[in-house]
């Protein structure tokens, strides 16, 4: 498979991000107290863009999410620039104890209904383990399949899941980075255009550039299409902007995905940065 120049040019962003980085690590590691964890958390939302990060909420702790990404941006005021055609994600998410948490959304696209389970399975620690490592899986339903158009129709062809390992470092208080290893699997699909399994290999990355504003960047590559795909969908890649609030975080972003369900982000996002096809949209957190 052929590097495309979307796919260089996120990697150089990438590397851009890490090199900028270095010298403020070298400072801040020597003021991290012995023995103690480096971080809670390499980032401040429980989402890096769309993409999972490693951060869980603690023990009996409640998040209200709603997301929105508008229409494509290219098609201009014939949208009014995407505000006519909106994508709506509602959801909760429930600390279960301090290493899992338990969510449940549902999507404007396709009338979807996601559940999702995200567990801890190692903590990053100054002079021990170097990484966050997390475990996240999604179950959709898609509910808006209808019998008299597919008879046949089965509740099992209704599912989709995803299966995610995330893996975290924060290097300085202002920078960390995140990999993914993502795999998708659909029961039901379009097996011209589609996959029923999609492997993906994800990055992310966080820098502080207030002491409440940070910019977050993410793209997961697939790494098993076909030399004779017909795929009209994209390798997903997002920018985003966190702000810090007493309560909350908002995210703002900038993706070619625009549904957000992960079975979506990861195997259908239709837009094309080269071509100036984006979705910008939000995700606002409310913790209880």
């Amino acid at each position: 498979m052929k590097l495309t120049k979307l796919t260089f040019t996120a990697f150089l962003l990438f590397a851009f991000t890490i090199v900028h980085a270095q010298d403020e690590m070298m400072k801040e590691l020597d003021s991290v107290p012995k023995g103690k964890e480096l971080a809670s958390a390499a980032f401040k939302g429980l989402q890096v863009c769309n993409m999972q990060s490693t951060k869980l909420p603690a023990k009996k702790e409640f998040y209200f999410l709603v997301s929105h990404r508008f229409g494509d941006l290219k098609n201009g005021i014939n949208n009014f620039f995407g505000l006519d055609n909106a994508l709506t994600k509602i959801g909760g998410i429930y600390g279960v104890t301090d290493w899992l948490s338990l969510g449940v959304s549902r999507h404007t696209y396709q009338k979807t209904y996601e559940l999702a389970a995200k567990y801890r399975l190692a903590n990053q620690q100054i002079n021990g383990f170097p990484f966050t490592i997390v475990g996240y899986n999604t179950m959709d339903i898609n509910s808006e399949l209808k019998k008299d158009l597919y008879p046949g129709l089965k509740f099992n062809n209704r599912l989709a899941f995803t299966t995610q390992l995330l893996v975290s470092r924060k290097f300085t208080n202002s920078f960390s980075a995140e990999l993914a290893g993502i795999f998708v699997h659909k029961n039901l699909y379009d097996a011209l255009l589609d996959q029923k399994n999609v492997y993906l290999v994800g990055a992310g990355t966080r820098y502080k550039i207030a002491k409440r504003l940070s910019i977050n960047l993410e793209y997961a590559a697939r790494v098993n299409l076909p030399d004779d795909t017909k795929s009209i969908y994209h390798d997903p890649l997002t920018v985003g902007l966190d702000i810090e609030t007493g309560g909350h975080v908002f995210q703002l972003v900038f993706s070619n995905s625009q549904p957000m369900n992960d079975v979506a982000i990861f195997s259908n996002a239709g837009g094309n940065w080269g071509k100036g096809s984006l979705y910008f949209g939000f995700n606002m957190y409310r913790v209880f």
